[in-house]
């Protein structure tokens, strides 16, 4: 491609689901980053990515000649596919429960004990000072 001559356009290739998805490209967005993005959700671990039962939703070029056996077989696999999603994106949620409560529980691992004893020896200091105060006027 030369200096002069035009570039390709590329959403007639891209082909975007929204005009919002449209708009956002041509800002030049990251779609990793924008929060309510397919992209984001999978890149955030929100949604599942590596799954098997996504290998049934691809595209095949191949015809299929019509078999009715197959047929019901096929409608009979897409409903086991199904709950198996729904049963590993329930299972997700649970290990994200269950991670939160581990987090709650061994939270000293995390935070140090005495992170919060500054501002605790503040106040003490404080009150020791007001006591002080209060004796000397006393008096």
């Amino acid at each position: 491609v030369s200096v002069h001559e035009p570039l390709p356009c590329l959403h007639t290739q891209l082909g975007f689901c929204k005009s919002k998805c449209h708009e956002n490209f041509k800002k030049k967005l990251n779609p990793c980053k924008v929060r309510w993005t397919k992209a984001f959700r999978k890149a955030a671990g929100k949604e599942l990515t590596v799954d098997n039962s996504f290998e049934f939703e691809k595209c095949r070029n191949e015809p299929v000649k019509y078999q009715r056996e197959l047929w019901n077989k096929t409608i009979d696999a897409m409903k086991r596919i199904e709950e198996i999603k729904q049963k590993r994106q329930k299972n997700k949620e649970l290990q994200k429960v269950q991670d939160i409560k581990e987090v709650k529980q061994n939270i000293h691992l995390i935070r140090a004990p005495l992170a919060g004893k500054g501002k605790q020896l503040e106040e003490k200091m404080v009150q020791q000072l007001q006591q002080d105060v209060d004796m000397e006027d006393v008096s």
